[in-house]
């Protein structure tokens, strides 16, 4: 992860989907607790920023990136693959 930004929780959900991730696989990958990422996903809370940065790392580790908000809306793709 080069440069932090915060993610949404639409765009940590999709980033699962994408992936094929549930969420008590990204939570042990990320090492937080699976409530807070159930909780974050929901919108019930904001996890700590160094919570929200393991579960950013986690997910761009396993293949996606995260797309700032450019004027069309903030949103996550699967990274292409090096060829």
């Amino acid at each position: 992860m080069d440069t932090y930004m915060s993610i949404s929780s639409p765009q940590c959900r999709g980033a699962r989907a994408m992936l094929g991730m549930s969420q008590r696989d990204l939570a042990a990958a990320a090492e937080v607790a699976p409530r807070t990422l159930a909780d974050f996903e929901t919108g019930a809370r904001q996890p700590h920023p160094r919570t929200l940065a393991a579960i950013q790392a986690t997910l761009e580790a396993a293949g996606v990136e995260f797309i700032p908000e450019n004027g069309g809306g903030a949103g996550v793709r699967l990274r292409k693959a090096d060829t």
